[in-house]
């Protein structure tokens, strides 16, 4: 017959910030575990992913593939508007442009067939308000009947979190709390969204560390995410302070994440911001230089970067840079987190 689906609570991944602290501190323990056990398994077996991404990746694309292949699952990647239709996220509006079919559509069905739907959809930089509420991927998970994993939305990036979260437990040797991370704003010729800076600061301040968000005045990140981060790090007697002073917030770091992204100004007045943006362009770019007054810091950066844009090529190709093992994380963080939302007992 025609029976629905019974519905149990689903373990959608939006947002680290939905979940509690057992379930966060779980997931990167199994982040963990995988890196050092690289263990192909069958315990996802018979299930299947769907990844959707309106956006590029190269990182997020190839590890999530891998990352069910490891456990046992099949995944199968769409490109809307490049092989497959052009999605319309809005509600309500008259579909006569380029969009073919509605994600209520597309998403309805994609839900029948798998398992778990990965979702990438970055932020517009145009919308303000359809930015801050997240409005295409909460359009996603509306239409789905299967947990949804968010690859990458307007305000965050999850699976980019836990990596980064389980790289820096890694590379400092486990208890991390009070040492210091610098979220450091670097250059770009394009404004950026704010979804990684936003998840690093988020991660680093549950960790316990002592975060300066170290970035010129104009480029502030939003205060509701500033708030939740400052919550975090009550919790985990962290701290997070925001700094002008790249030279003083670098002192004595012992991680140097740098990461691009637009000015507060990108919605109102994009020229003006494009200007403040390249007015930074040599001040801000990051060289082996800034780093000789830190603790010895490890260098992260979520990729792809610029090279003598963002940072200068001798950082990347040195000792410090630990951008390789921060994107290897990845595949071992998302194997984790599709244990989670499959609820997979964990072997080991």
């Amino acid at each position: 017959g025609h029976a629905p689906r019974t519905t149990p609570p689903m373990n959608h991944l939006t947002s680290w910030t939905d979940l509690d602290d057992a379930t966060w501190r779980a997931c990167l323990d199994r982040a963990l575990w995988h890196r050092q056990h690289r263990a192909w398994s069958q315990s996802a077996a018979a299930k299947a992913l769907g990844l959707v991404f309106f956006n590029p990746s190269l990182r997020t694309r190839a590890s999530m593939d891998l990352a069910a292949a490891h456990l046992g699952a099949h995944a199968v990647t769409l490109t809307p508007g490049n092989g497959t239709w052009g999605l319309e996220t809005r509600d309500g509006v008259t579909m006569d442009g380029l969009a073919a079919e509605h994600v209520k559509e597309a998403f309805g069905v994609l839900s029948r067939y798998v398992d778990a739907l990965g979702v990438r959809t970055f932020a517009t930089l145009t919308d303000p308000e359809a930015d801050a509420e997240d409005r295409a991927f909460r359009a996603v998970v509306d239409a789905s009947t299967v947990p949804i994993v968010n690859l990458e939305s307007a305000r965050w990036h999850p699976c980019q979190e836990l990596g980064d979260a389980a790289t820096i437990t890694d590379h400092l040797g486990g208890d991390v709390r009070g040492k210091k991370l610098v979220l450091h704003w670097a250059p770009h010729p394009k404004p950026l969204p704010r979804a990684v800076p936003n998840s690093a600061l988020l991660m680093a301040a549950r960790l316990g560390m002592e975060v300066i968000v170290a970035r010129p005045d104009g480029f502030g990140l939003d205060a509701d995410v500033l708030d939740l981060a400052r919550d975090a790090a009550r919790r985990s007697g962290g701290s997070v302070t925001e700094s002008s002073d790249r030279v003083g917030a670098l002192s004595g770091a012992s991680v140097v994440y740098a990461k691009a992204w637009a000015g507060s100004g990108v919605y109102g007045s994009p020229d003006h911001e494009a200007q403040q943006r390249a007015s930074h362009a040599d001040s801000w770019r990051l060289s082996s230089d800034d780093l000789v007054q830190t603790d010895r810091a490890a260098f992260m950066h979520c990729l792809p970067v610029r090279r003598g844009v963002v940072v200068d090529g001798d950082v990347l190709d040195g000792d410090r840079a630990i951008h390789l093992l921060q994107a290897e994380y990845r595949l071992h963080a998302q194997k984790a987190i599709l244990e989670w939302v499959w609820g997979l007992g964990a072997e080991g």
